[in-house]
């Protein structure tokens, strides 16, 4: 493959030094990040003719239009870096953990003077202590119900200081223990959030000795139904921990990896040892493993998985050897300081066993997932064939798009767009649209514009020369095979207005969505057409304009949120910086303009009475 001249000059001013590189598409997204010892030397390798006969390599080379690098001090800072920068932006041909954003963690807030329990989805250095990340928030949530029956902690906000006239409902169920009228103590209270993180960690025998000695001393000293309560806790505690299998009579901490695959798919498994107790387990799915080997996936894994991990224990049990062992285990030091972490491929009967085991798990995890995804396909294949019924369409509609319009007042406008592929969201090719050229609240006329956007994208795509090395944008390139606008009659009149200004109306299906009867409306019809209460059809439907209506809202917060004093203006239809800097010298502050009348806004030069009218009405 010949490299073009930008190429050729990034590759030969590559420095000796050790760093991360990334490399980006025509478009500017970054596809891959690496890290390397010698830059000049790693990056070079993918440009060999021996490198190419890799077919992963040889359609990353294909794609790569510029390469950036940065220089770090150690092979240590490079390989943190790297993760950071995969973490942040999920290259396509790095191996990746799927959704790694969305694992909940369990948060004690130590730091406070009486600790909560929450679940969160970010981990700080904020002096709480975290646990996780976990797959399943549902889990998380079951967790917690658990252990607040055996270690009734504080969930609401009232500030503690123990002079409350009356506790709340949770005191009266025994899920509280209420110091927020004395009941209990600071330190008392304390001591219950540790034993749950004791617990939670998998160190109950500290816990049960304690609660133990509370008992025998409450009954020593008569206090007999304090004794029964603890009584109660130990029960409770005998239960859960009677679930964890014990291992081993071996102390150490561990966590068992474990990996299968099959048809592209990578399902990890880890097993938590703690105390020689097998805790808990979670399972993790990775993408972009497609050609990747087995060490190269374990490697990834370990290094995204442990990057977020609340805690690192002392020994970590893998199925094969890692190719750079060597510099994730002293990542991994660093991480535990005062402390030795191992990475290690089990030898002893034992450890073999529970790899395998961990194997086993991962391999029946991946067929149930794979299962589950089939059987969603099933219902989406149902559903598709019934729009396409419903809708007189010649064929499934494998790619529909939908819009909507979100605005309050016709401030701050945004038009969605979502695509659903085989009758599932792909969020690559979801799009917004901030509304430019309507004036106040239009919904129909935004619509328009959106619509007009939308394909004269297309109609770009089509009339320009392919570039070489330039990927289309998928977005707008292809056509839908259902265009859906929510909004009934009157939205799909101005979806049929566009559609023939682009000579479309034979080539893409388009239909009105109403909200209140989930009706729809099509061109040439008066009457309209219900899909099956309780169908797969309608189920699709709904959750496709949900889908655009929650694109459109966020959107739409997250462009009024950003609004500042002078940006109010801005979106404005009509109002550009000359217009906004004679409001504001006239007026003194958008209070000023809000105050005053429109004939008074129309002195300004270049703003009509209708504009001014529409400025107060988007300023309310």
């Amino acid at each position: 493959m010949k490299i073009s001249e930008k190429i050729q000059q990034i590759l030969d001013t590559l420095p000796d030094k050790p760093g991360c590189y990334l490399m980006k598409d025509a478009n500017g997204r970054i596809i891959y990040v690496g890290k390397a010892i010698n830059l000049h030397n790693r990056v070079r390798s993918y440009f060999h003719s021996t490198a190419q006969e890799d077919r992963k390599t040889r359609r990353l080379v294909y794609e790569i239009a510029d390469i950036e690098w940065i220089v770090v001090g150690s092979e240590l800072e490079a390989l943190i870096l790297e993760m950071n920068l995969i973490k942040r932006h999920k290259p396509q041909f790095n191996v990746r953990l799927k959704d790694d954003k969305r694992y909940p963690y369990i948060k004690v807030h130590w730091q406070d003077p009486f600790p909560k329990v929450t679940v969160t989805r970010q981990m700080n250095d904020d002096g709480g202590r975290y646990f996780g990340p976990y797959t399943s928030v549902w889990a998380v949530h079951q967790t917690l119900d658990l252990l607040r029956k055996i270690f009734p902690y504080l969930t609401c906000n009232r500030e503690i200081t123990g002079q409350d006239s009356r506790a709340c409902l949770y005191y009266d169920i025994k899920l509280c223990t209420a110091p927020c009228i004395g009941v209990i103590n600071r330190q008392d209270y304390r001591q219950i959030i540790d034993d749950l993180c004791k617990f939670l960690e998998g160190r109950t025998d500290p816990v049960v000795k304690r609660l133990n000695e509370a008992m025998t001393q409450a009954a020593e000293d008569l206090q007999y139904e304090k004794a029964a309560a603890i009584r109660d806790q130990l029960q409770a505690i005998d239960k859960v921990v009677e679930r964890q299998k014990v291992i081993s009579s071996d102390q150490t901490d561990s966590d068992v990896i474990a990996m299968a695959r099959d048809e592209g798919e990578a399902c990890v498994q880890i097993f938590f040892i703690r105390s020689g107790k097998l805790i808990g387990r979670e399972y993790f799915i990775l993408e972009g493993t497609e050609e990747e080997n087995d060490a190269e996936i374990l490697g990834e894994f370990v290094k995204q998985f442990y990057s977020q991990a609340a805690f690192v224990p002392q020994r970590v049990l893998l199925p094969t050897e890692l190719e750079e062992a060597q510099i994730i285990n002293a990542w991994l030091n660093n991480r535990k300081p005062g402390e030795t972490v191992e990475i290690t491929v089990p030898h002893q009967a034992l450890n073999k066993e529970l790899v395998e085991m961990a194997t086993e798990n991962a391999v029946e995890t991946l067929n149930a997932l794979k299962t589950r995804w089939e059987a969603d396909k099933n219902k989406q294949t149902t559903a598709l064939a019934e729009i396409q019924e419903a809708l007189g369409l010649s064929e499934p509609p494998n790619r529909i798009e939908c819009y909507d319009i979100s605005t309050i007042q016709g401030v701050a406008s945004v038009g969605s767009m979502v695509v659903f592929e085989q009758g599932t969201p792909n969020k690559k090719l979801y799009r917004r649209f901030n509304i430019k050229n309507v004036l106040g609240q239009d919904d129909f006329a935004s619509m328009e514009e959106v619509l007009h956007r939308r394909f004269r994208r297309w109609k770009a795509a089509r009339e320009e020369p392919d570039q070489v090395g330039k990927k289309p944008d998928l977005a707008f390139s292809i056509l839908p095979d259902l265009l859906i606008v929510d909004g009934g009659k009157g939205q799909l009149s101005r979806a049929v207005k566009i559609l023939e200004e682009y000579n479309l109306m034979d080539r893409v299906p388009v239909a009105g969505l109403a909200k209140q009867e989930e009706e729809l409306f099509v061109p040439g019809k008066q009457e309209s057409i219900y899909l099956e209460r309780r169908s797969q059809g309608l189920y699709l439907v709904q959750r496709i304009r949900d889908e655009a209506h929650r694109f459109a809202i966020t959107a739409h917060r997250k462009r009024r949120k950003n609004l500042g004093l002078s940006s109010r203006l801005d979106v404005i239809p009509g109002i550009g910086p000359t217009r906004r800097k004679a409001l504001l010298q006239k007026f003194g502050s958008i209070d000023g303009i809000k105050n005053a009348t429109p004939e008074a806004i129309a002195e300004i030069k270049g703003i009509t009475l209708e504009m001014a009218q529409s400025i107060k009405v988007q300023l309310e």
